[in-house]
C-alpha cells in the first residue's frame, strides 16, 4: 500500500492535533449549527453548505428550520413547500434530495439520521463526504472527511502537487486524513481542519503566518505554499441566450409552466451524487416563463429575430397564434459555468390557454410559487415595462 501524501512523524502527531484543536476552540467562527449535536440541523447544514458560502447559507438556515423543524415536518412537507424555503439558495436538487432523504429516515430508520456509514450513503443526495461530516460532528464516530478546504490544507502539508481531484490522488489524500484525525474527537478535529482551510489556509494567499501547524507545512518550508494546490482547469464558459414569454390578461395573472428544463445541445453534464449541478435544468426544474433557446440562432439578441422564434414556440407549444411580443430588456445571469442572458417579452393576451399542469399566478404575486433567480429577473423585467 502507497505511504499517505501526507505523514506527520508519529511522535509529532499529538503535537499537531493538540496545536490545531486549542487553535480552533480559540479562533472558530460561532456559526448557528455549530451549537447543536442534533444530527438533522447538522445534515441540514451540511447539505446547504454545499457549493455555497457560509454567508450566504446563515439566513436560509434559520428560517428552513423554522419552517421544518424535525426531520418528520421535512418528510410530511409538499416539494413545492421545501422548493419555496430554498429558493434563492440555488442547486435545488439538494433540496429535493433532502426532502427524500427525510422520507427514508423516517420510514426506514425510525426517524434518526443512520449511524453507521453505508446506511447513510444509501440515503439520497449522501455522499461520503457529507456522510463523515455528520457522523463525526453529530455521534462521534472516526470517520475524516474530505471536502476542497481540507484538500488544500493537506496539499500544502504534504507539498502535494498535481490535479487533487484525479482519483488516485484523492485516494490517497483520504487516507492521510484519516491517519492525522483525532479519533476521540473527531467532530472537532474535522471541523477544525475545515475551519483552517476556509479562513487561514486560503486558495490565494495563505496566511501562513496565523497557522497553528505552519511549523509541519513541508510547502510552506519549500516557499511554494501560494502555488499549491495546482490550479484546476477552468470549464469553458457556456453562453446561452433565451427568450421568455410573459404572458398578462386584463386581471393580470401570468402562465407559468413546470418542466425538466430547455434541451439545448451539448451542454447537458453527468451528475454526481453529491455536489449536484443544475446545468441539465435550465430554471431547475422550479415554475417558469414559456422560454425557448435560441442560442443557435442566427442574430440571436437582436429582439426582432427572438420575437419572432418565441412567436413560432407560443404557436406550437401553447396554441397562441399572433401574440405581439413587446421587448422588456435583458438580463444576464450566471449558473456554474453557464452565461445566460434572459430576453423577456411581454404579451398581453385576452385569455390565458389552458395548459395541463400550469398555474396562473398575479405577475406581482409570485410570493406562494417556488421559482429561479432566473424568473425573478425575467419578472422584474416585465413589471419594470407595465
Amino acid at each position: 500500500m502507497p505511504k499517505p501524501l501526507v505523514a506527520t512523524p508519529e511522535k509529532e502527531l499529538p503535537a499537531f492535533r493538540r496545536r490545531l484543536l486549542a487553535w480552533f476552540r480559540r479562533e472558530k467562527r460561532d456559526l448557528e449549527w455549530r451549537r447543536t449535536r442534533d444530527p438533522y440541523r447538522i445534515w441540514v447544514s451540511e447539505i446547504m453548505l454545499q457549493q455555497t458560502r457560509v454567508a450566504a447559507v446563515a439566513p436560509y438556515y434559520t428560517q428552513f428550520l423554522a419552517r421544518f423543524p424535525t426531520v418528520e415536518r421535512l418528510a410530511r412537507a409538499r416539494e413545492d413547500a421545501v422548493l419555496r424555503a430554498w429558493a434563492g439558495l440555488g442547486y435545488y436538487s439538494r433540496a429535493r434530495n433532502l426532502r427524500r432523504a427525510a422520507q427514508e429516515i423516517v420510514t426506514q430508520h425510525g426517524g434518526k439520521f443512520p449511524r453507521e456509514m453505508q446506511e447513510a450513503l444509501a440515503l439520497p443526495g449522501i455522499g461520503r463526504y457529507t456522510a463523515s461530516a455528520v457522523l463525526s460532528i453529530a455521534y462521534g464516530e472516526p470517520w475524516a472527511v474530505l471536502d476542497g478546504n481540507v484538500a488544500r490544507v493537506l496539499s500544502r502539508l504534504g507539498a502535494v502537487r498535481g490535479p487533487l481531484r484525479q482519483p488516485r490522488i484523492w485516494r490517497r489524500l483520504e487516507e492521510s486524513a484519516s491517519g492525522l484525525l483525532a479519533r476521540n474527537v473527531a467532530g472537532d478535529w474535522n471541523q477544525a481542519m475545515m475551519e483552517l482551510g476556509a479562513t487561514v489556509c486560503t486558495p490565494r494567499t495563505p496566511r501562513c503566518s496565523a497557522c497553528p501547524v505552519a511549523r509541519w507545512c513541508r510547502a510552506r518550508a519549500m516557499g511554494i505554499a501560494d502555488q499549491l494546490p495546482c490550479a484546476r482547469r477552468a470549464a469553458k464558459p457556456v453562453r446561452l441566450t433565451l427568450a421568455a414569454a410573459v404572458l398578462l390578461d386584463p386581471r393580470g395573472r401570468t402562465l407559468v409552466v413546470r418542466q425538466s428544463g430547455i434541451a439545448r445541445k451539448g451542454v447537458a453534464r453527468k451528475t454526481r451524487k453529491e455536489g449536484p449541478k443544475e446545468a441539465t435544468a435550465l430554471f431547475s426544474r422550479l415554475w417558469q416563463f414559456p422560454a425557448v433557446d435560441i442560442s443557435a440562432q442566427a442574430g440571436a439578441e437582436i429582439p426582432g429575430s427572438a420575437a419572432e422564434r418565441l412567436s413560432r414556440h407560443l404557436a406550437s407549444e401553447l396554441g397562441l397564434q399572433a401574440v405581439a411580443l413587446q421587448p422588456a430588456g435583458m438580463a444576464r445571469h450566471a449558473v456554474t459555468f453557464h452565461d445566460i442572458r434572459l430576453m423577456p417579452f411581454l404579451a398581453r393576451v385576452e385569455r390565458l390557454p389552458r395548459i395541463p399542469g400550469s398555474r396562473t399566478p398575479r405577475l406581482t404575486e409570485f410570493g406562494a410559487l417556488p421559482i429561479s433567480g432566473a424568473t425573478r429577473k425575467i419578472a422584474a423585467a416585465a413589471l419594470a415595462c407595465l
